[in-house]
């Protein structure tokens, strides 16, 4: 009987893949540039030509940005109000600059994480290339 959860032999290893992910780097070897302009995936790297074009993160980094943006600003914004009760639109405003300025600094990077993911996880076509 075999474990229907062990990984297989030829398993990408995750951790690193998404450390090269969070770099905005190609997940098989960690020099090409995953991205190019803001969001948009390079089709193949230029360093080992692994091809990228497979990947389909779609919605995935807007809500895992979202989930981190709320997680820690929520609670800064309550302890802010508490700790020294600004004017409410002095609150309002340093809050929205932060929200905007955090938003625009992950959301590539949750780009790069979800577009590693899928690569080590062979995930849509990553796995049938034969750079892998």
């Amino acid at each position: 009987m075999t474990d229907t959860l062990a990984l297989p032999e030829d398993d990408r290893p995750v951790r690193p893949a998404m450390w090269r992910g969070w770099r905005l780097r190609c997940p098989n070897c960690g020099e090409g540039r995953l991205l190019h302009g803001y969001l948009k995936v390079n089709d193949r790297c230029s360093a080992c030509g692994e091809d990228l074009h497979h990947q389909r993160a779609d919605d995935g980094p807007a809500y895992m940005t979202i989930l981190i943006v709320g997680h820690l600003m929520a609670p800064m914004i309550m302890w802010a109000f508490v700790k020294f009760r600004p004017d409410p639109l002095v609150l309002s405003a340093v809050f929205a600059i932060g929200c905007i300025a955090l938003s625009l600094f992950l959301l590539p990077r949750m780009k790069g994480i979800l577009v590693a993911i899928q690569w080590a996880k062979r995930m849509h076509g990553f796995g049938t290339d034969s750079n892998g």
